[in-house]
């Protein structure tokens, strides 16, 4: 095991988008209704603006538990936002109400107080 919790503190990464991609048979499922071109979308919005990985990060992961047949789910970190029904289309608006057209709604990190 390696604890890199310093390391990831000192890049300063402001939020964490996490997108369903999650694949299962038994229910509607975000695999199946574009999750993993709703996860793309949110990268290239991010680089349009020199924010992915330098501020905020993209995770794909399994299920957060809104799953539908319209669109896919994710959740905005640290603001705790979550939204259903996503397609790609839904990404630009999404990201630029919780994260900001420029970023300006991200938290500050203060790298200082996070270590303490």
């Amino acid at each position: 095991m390696e604890d890199r919790t310093e390391t990831m503190r000192e890049r300063g990464l402001d939020a964490l988008v996490l997108v369903c991609t999650n694949d299962r048979e038994e229910h509607a499922c975000c695999s199946d209704v574009d999750g993993e071109a709703v996860a793309d979308a949110a990268k290239q919005w991010l680089r349009d603006r020199d924010l992915f990985w330098s501020r905020v990060a993209v995770s794909e992961t399994g299920c957060l538990g809104m799953c539908s047949d319209e669109g896919a789910a994710i959740v905005v970190q640290p603001a705790n936002d979550w939204y259903a029904e996503l397609g790609p289309a839904d990404v630009p608006a999404v990201l630029a109400e919780t994260i900001g057209e420029e970023g300006e709604h991200l938290p500050e990190t203060d790298v200082a107080a996070a270590a303490d």
